[in-house]
This record gives structure tokens, sequence and C-alpha cells, in this order.
């Protein structure tokens, strides 16, 4: 192994970069219109991210891992979601997860990287992995309603059979490590909780709520509870955020004049900018960091726990993003692999199609409930059923972006198969609904 690592692998990585530039068709590419629009695309693709997903999305999301990390033990994590701990309810939390967060496959990183770093199993943590952007209520409610219900069963079903399979199969391949790792949890101190687990439940709880709503869907109709939801998103948003600053000042270590410092900026830009609720959202994102950091204490590292996952993070997927834009584009807008070979490939229900829709769903990026649409399109196209739910299946819980990172926190061995693993699977299922249905 130290062989492979310090002479084979080096070799064979310059070698590939060698041969790529070696035969690098630049004649070919030089006023090439689809290379030229696939360098646009790349960085229009990186231009929505920035817009849509890093700033209400990730940005929770990373604050939610650092508390993670430092207002949740060790010893809670490895009792609930450790490799020793009772499967039925590690895998039951797990795999029902997504119903509350709405959060797509980028989204879930930083979550995901918290809990296994705090000692979560190897099981339960990849069938989080892939339940967080995979069952998503909002997502498989749109399904049934534009798609089918047919198919928006067969999502439900799938993705949590999925995610227990998925993290039953990571616990059984890699179960020499999960022992050791199970074992050594027994040996750690059993640490008492620094506050009452209700009002730890309490603080994440709201968190989750700032997350889910800012980032709520419109559902598609004009009338109908979920578009209630979706016409005061803001107003819950900002009573959770006013609340959270409340439940800081009130049982953490932050200084009750900081909370209210902190919530000025937002509440201010929020009465004079009605139209641009993002705006209030920044400065309340800013005005925490700040005040985070002058307090100290907890709250002082809770923030270094929350940019140790962004700084590790936001590179990896910048990368994944533009990769992914230059290839494949955004949806409607075509780059150097065109939309045509994708639809013509998976036609029908044949094997090569479902495995062609799931290995596309894999590697494409889809934001939380904009996989219904572009489904929409395809099946209007001549795709067919089974491969339209291998696409489903595969392609919310998994992107070029997300097994980059994936890859930092558990390695390549293990990356690989659980990528196969939701591969394999999503063809599977789709070519079974496709011959019954």
């Amino acid at each position: 192994m130290r062989f492979w690592k310090d002479y084979w692998k080096p070799l064979l990585i310059m070698s590939a970069l060698f041969a790529a530039f070696f035969f690098l068709p630049v004649e070919a590419m030089r006023g090439s219109a689809r290379f030229e629009n696939s360098f646009w695309e790349a960085l229009s693709l990186a231009k929505w991210y920035a817009r849509e997903h890093v700033i209400l999305c990730l940005v929770p999301a990373f604050f939610i891992a650092g508390a993670i990390s430092i207002f949740i033990s060790q010893a809670s994590v490895i009792r609930y979601l450790g490799a020793g701990a009772n499967k039925v309810l590690a895998y039951s939390v797990a795999s029902v997860s997504g119903s509350i967060l709405a959060v797509c496959s980028c989204t879930v990183l930083p979550l995901f990287a918290g809990i296994y770093r705090r000692g979560a199993g190897l099981g339960p943590a990849t069938a989080f992995l892939y339940s967080g952007p995979a069952i998503n209520v909002l997502a498989i409610i749109l399904t049934m309603r534009i798609l089918g219900v047919g198919l928006g069963i067969a999502r439900a079903v799938g993705a949590v059979l999925f995610s227990v399979v998925i993290g039953l199969l990571m616990h059984l391949f890699f179960r020499k490590e999960e022992m050791e790792k199970a074992e050594a949890g027994l040996a750690e101190p059993d640490i008492e909780e620094g506050r009452p687990l209700w009002k730890n439940a309490v603080f994440f709880g709201l968190m989750v709520a700032v997350l889910v709503f800012a980032n709520w869907g419109h559902p598609g109709g004009s009338s109908g509870f979920w578009s209630f939801i979706f016409s005061i998103k803001w107003y819950l948003t900002s009573a959770g955020a006013l609340l959270l600053a409340f439940v800081l000042g009130k049982w953490f270590e932050l200084r009750w004049y900081y909370s209210a410092i902190a919530v000025l900026p937002p509440l201010l830009l929020a009465i004079f900018f009605p139209g641009l609720p993002q705006v209030a959202f920044i400065a309340g994102v800013i005005s925490l960091s700040v005040i985070m950091n002058i307090n100290g204490g907890e709250t002082g590292e809770w923030f270094q726990s929350t940019w140790s996952f962004a700084r590790q993070i936001l590179p990896l997927l910048l990368w994944g993003v533009l990769i992914a834009g230059a290839l494949l584009g955004r949806p409607g807008h075509e780059a150097l692999i065109p939309e045509g070979w994708i639809a013509r490939a998976v036609g029908g229900n044949s094997i090569l199609s479902n495995v062609f829709a799931s290995v596309a769903g894999a590697f494409m990026y889809f934001a939380t409930l904009t996989e219904v649409p572009i489904l929409q399109g395809l099946l209007g196209a001549g795709m067919g059923k089974g491969p339209a739910l291998a696409l489903l299946l595969a392609g919310p819980a998994l992107s070029l972006p997300n097994m980059l990172v994936i890859r930092s926190v558990l390695g390549t061995k293990k990356t690989i198969v659980f990528v196969s693993l939701v591969i394999v699977m999503a063809a599977l299922s789709g070519m079974i609904y496709g011959k019954l249905f």
C-alpha cells in the first residue's frame, strides 16, 4: 500500500495528465461554438449555484454542522448513531431525516461530515447522507402532482428502502473498521451533557427551521397549504431567527446584549428593503459571525468549527460545479455533452437506458425540486418510466461536487462503494418499475 501511494499513484496521475495534454485537440476546439459554450455554461452554473444555494442553503448547513461538533457530545452521537448503537433506532432516525430537511446533495454534506466526525457509524451516516436530499416531502408531492402518483409513491418507498439498505451494506463491507470504531467508542468516557437535551433539541430545531423555510420552494400551485407556507416563508424564517437569537442569549454563553445587537442590522434591512429578504439574511449571518467571535467561549468555538467545514467543503464544491457545468450545462442549455444524446440514451426501459439514467443522474447536479420539471421534459421527449425512476433515485442524492466532498470525508474506497451502490440500486429499481408499469 505504501509503495502504491508513494510511487505508482503519483506516476499514474502524472501519466494521465501528460496523455491528456499530449492528445488535447486544441485545433479542433479553437473556434468551436460547443467548446466555447461549455466554458460559459461552467461559469453560468457556478453563478447560479452561488446565488441560489450558497447563502440560503450551505451557510445555514455549515452553522448546523459546526454546532453539532461543539454542542452535541461525542458520547451522545455514539450512543444513538454509533457503530455499536441499536440498529433499529439508528437507521430509523437516519432514513427519515430527509422528510424534515429539504436539502440538496451538496447542502447535506456539512451535516453528514458533522455527525460522522462526532462518532456516527458508517452505516447510519451514509443512510443519512442518502436520505437527506432524497426523502423530501415537497419533492415527493411535486413528483406525484406532475409526473404521476405511481412515480411519486415509487420514489418515496424506494428512497426510504435505499437509505437503509445502502447503510447496512456499507456497514457490512467495512465491518472490520466499524467494529474497531465501536470498540473505541465504548472506551470513551460517558461525558455529561452541558445542558438538558430538550434545550439542545429546541436550539437545533430552530436552526433547521431557518434552513427549511428560507429554502422553501414554490409547490407549483396558487392555493393550498404548501402554497400558503411559501407565501409566508420569510416571516417564518424571521421568526425562527429571532427565537434563535433569544435562545443563544438565554441558554448559551452568548451575552444577551450581543444577541440584541446581532438582530438589529437584519431587522432594519428587512423593514427598509422588504422586497430583498436575502439582504437581511446575509446581514444576519455576518452579525452572528462577528458577535460569536467577539463573545468567545463556546460560541467562538462554534464559529471556528463552522469555518473549518466551510474551508474544507466550499473549494471542492466550486471545482465540482465548474466541471459539471462544462460537461452537462444547465437545464435547457447544452455544454460539451449534447442533451439529445442523453434524451436518446434514456428512451424505453432497457437495461442500458436504466443504467445510463442512473449514472447520468449521479453525476448531474439537481437543486431541490428542479429534478421534477427536468424529468417532465425528458419524459415528453420519450424517456421511459423506468429510467425516470432511476434518475429520481440517483440524481438528487448524488452529484459530481457531492462526490468530491464525500471522498474528502470517507476516502476514495468508501466513496466508490457508496456511489456504486446508489447507481446499481437505482438502475435495478428503474428496471423493475419499468417492467411492472
